[in-house]
């Protein structure tokens, strides 16, 4: 029987991983893998985690099933997170990572709708596509991304999300653009907060990287916007870069309702579908994250070492951007300073990535970089070896 599967067709990013692997260089440097990475080229485990840790282990005594929905202090925190508050209007489940989250929040939207038809950035996360695609629903691109000046596309944006309906679900990057990098401003996020009212459509904010963009607060800025004017919202949230528990799998799916027994209804229904999907999501990265943020010294340690990883990544941005000017005699990089979060395309060829891998640079073909992969001492190499390839 299974020898009748259709060959799967590789994943790029895997592939990359594993031809950096194979690479025999010691000075290679990897740009293609979406994880942090400090100034030694490591992804630490952060220090608040550590303690929270410790701290669960030493009082520890079951590890017995939770609620279906998870662990409640935990979706409490990350809906205060992500809004600022908690209200009666607001419910939300645990999920294993944001790709849980998400998946999570289809589900229930096509229960809700199954008419539903989704819609994500062009360029976007490639998972919401193969997502999608994957479980067979109507999905289509609206524009983002100009590959001219290298920022967002938004006139033409906006006007896709005005010709949409209320079976429409449009997904929202809610900072730190992924690939990109080119993020909407406030002015821009009110504008399509007024095209969701005015046409019905519903939002899912994606939101992967708060904290890493300007800020928790600033980051979080365009979401509660959209929060305070409408009536229904979906946010899928990832503990994954801000907390650093990638492999730990912590994510949550948050939804705003109109009213209290829509919220009731709603967080049933999630409880339902995570049965059917995964029934119980892991407890101790929830757990660890609830620890962090129910308690003030935790909470502080982990904002500050968030800053510095924060701080570290606009750094480099600056950096690898004057680095650029200099080699190239140009300001065609200087949008690298401008754009937030671990990624940005570079805009080159991929011919051109092919000859920065020839030079030891892995990055992925269509020319997205993380940011965060690069150490200090690495800019001017990195620089001259673009300018070599013609970028």
């Amino acid at each position: 029987m299974f020898s009748t599967l259709p060959e799967p067709k590789p994943d790029a990013i895997i592939a990359l991983i594993q031809a950096f692997a194979d690479d025999p260089r010691e000075d290679k440097v990897d740009l293609g893998v979406g994880v942090y990475k400090d100034d030694a080229g490591k992804t630490p485990v952060m220090r608040s985690v550590k303690e929270a840790e410790r701290r669960l282990l030493a009082r520890q005594d079951t590890k017995s099933y939770t609620k279906l929905t998870g662990n409640p202090d935990f979706v409490a925190g990350m809906q205060r997170l992500a809004l600022g508050d908690v209200n009666e209007r607001l419910t939300g489940a645990q999920a294993p990572g944001g790709t849980g989250a998400l998946r999570v929040l289809f589900e229930l939207t096509l229960r809700a709708n199954p008419n539903a038809r989704f819609w994500y950035s062009d360029p976007s996360w490639p998972n919401h596509q193969a997502m999608l695609t994957s479980m067979k629903v109507p999905h289509q691109s609206y524009p983002y991304f100009d590959t001219d000046t290298l920022g967002v596309k938004f006139d033409a944006m906006i006007e896709t999300l005005d010709g949409l309906g209320p079976d429409d679900i449009v997904i929202l990057h809610g900072c730190c653009h992924n690939p990109t990098g080119a993020n909407l401003t406030q002015a821009q996020w009110e504008r399509v907060t007024q095209s969701a009212q005015d046409n019905g459509w519903m939002p899912l904010v994606d939101f992967a990287y708060q904290g890493l963009g300007d800020g928790l607060e600033e980051d979080a800025r365009g979401v509660r916007h959209m929060a305070s004017k409408l009536s229904r919202l979906m946010i899928a949230m990832s503990c994954s870069k801000n907390f650093g528990l990638y492999r730990d799998r912590a994510g949550c799916a948050i939804v705003q309702c109109e009213n209290a027994a829509e919220a009731a209804l709603v967080a049933a229904t999630l409880g339902v579908v995570n049965r059917l999907l995964y029934s119980f999501a892991p407890d101790h990265p929830a757990s660890v994250v609830a620890e962090i943020l129910g308690d003030p010294e935790l909470r502080a340690d982990w904002e500050a070492e968030l800053g510095a990883m924060r701080d570290r990544i606009n750094g480099l941005r600056t950096g690898l951007a004057e680095a650029l000017r200099q080699e190239t005699n140009s300001g065609r990089f200087d949008f690298i300073a401008e754009h937030r979060g671990m990624f940005s395309r570079l805009g080159a060829t991929p011919a051109q990535v092919a000859a920065m891998r020839e030079g030891g640079i892995y990055m992925v073909g269509d020319s997205r970089m993380n940011i965060a992969g690069l150490t200090s001492d690495k800019l001017r190499d990195f620089a001259r070896a673009a300018a070599k390839a013609g970028i």
